[in-house]
């Protein structure tokens, strides 16, 4: 499938000044203070001391069968009516309102690019795993590569990871652990959550979307790697030549936060014929 053109790197200020954003960026994802941030901590000291090598493994053998739920896109994002992200600090409102939020801003900003707006709607919809019983800490928050050892710019480093097994295990605790030196990002094992998941559901369903949407949906919550610098022993040149893409869409889904939520019944018609389009009908989960 043809890739699409590497996005203009000033968008940030035109995404700002669309947007008429008034809170500073330097106040998106403060874990060092806020009213959230004791949920926040806790939430990333259960997911750094339970996700392992084995356990990773054992949610892929689990929800790789897609025979959990059959819905479509938009129940599934009805769904996320339910759902307030435990690991978020800036946010405290369902995360169905997030995902309109987040696709509106990507479509004011890139008006031509109609599957980038659907990946705005559908980047966290593998949180319905919390909504089908799954601990918070094994869908939301940062993710990173189980098998090494975790690097400076993974949230709460140097605080949460003491009781993960996985860092006792010579085999996991190198800064390469069980990789080779640019193996690629697609070979290496994630902790589990809303990323993956959502991934290998697109995968399996067929979504007729540019790998661009594939990667940004993979890893927009990969914050060591997209934002933190980290991990690029790990990237092949692929890898680097999506690193963009994926920057872009960060932009959106992190500064299109805001109280003031979207008028959902409205913009329903527009991203039902964007599903229909890309992933029509009822869906494997």
């Amino acid at each position: 499938m043809k890739m699409a053109v590497v996005p203009d790197p000033t968008m940030v200020g035109k995404l700002e000044r669309g947007l008429g954003m008034d809170k500073k960026k330097t106040s998106f994802r403060n874990y060092t203070s806020g009213p959230l941030l004791d949920r926040v901590f806790t939430t990333y000291k259960l997911m750094h001391t339970h996700q392992t090598v084995d356990f990773v493994r054992g949610k892929h053998a689990q929800f790789g069968t897609f025979s959990s739920k059959k819905m479509t896109v938009l129940e599934a994002v009805d769904l996320l009516d339910q759902l307030v992200d435990e690991s978020d600090p800036d946010v405290d409102f369902p995360n169905s309102f997030h995902a309109f939020q987040t696709a509106e801003g990507i479509r004011r900003a890139h008006p031509n690019k109609d599957w980038f707006h659907l990946v705005g709607l559908l980047h966290d919809l593998g949180k319905v795993l919390a909504l089908a019983g799954e601990p918070q800490w094994a869908v939301v928050g940062d993710t990173f590569p189980v098998g090494c050892r975790p690097q400076a710019s993974v949230v709460f480093c140097d605080s949460t990871f003491q009781d993960n097994p996985d860092l006792k295990d010579p085999r996991y605790s190198s800064e390469l652990g069980m990789y080779q030196p640019h193996c690629g990002l697609g070979n290496v094992l994630m902790s589990w959550g809303h990323d993956e998941y959502m991934y290998q559901v697109m995968k399996f369903n067929k979504f007729s979307l540019p790998p661009e949407a594939f990667y940004m949906i993979r890893f927009h919550s990969f914050y060591p790697w997209h934002t933190g610098g980290d991990y690029r022993q790990l990237c092949s040149q692929e890898d680097l030549n999506m690193l963009p893409w994926v920057q872009e869409f960060n932009k959106f889904d992190l500064y299109t936060k805001c109280p003031d939520l979207p008028d959902v019944d409205r913009l329903r018609p527009y991203y039902q014929g964007l599903i229909d389009k890309y992933c029509p009908g009822v869906l494997c989960w």
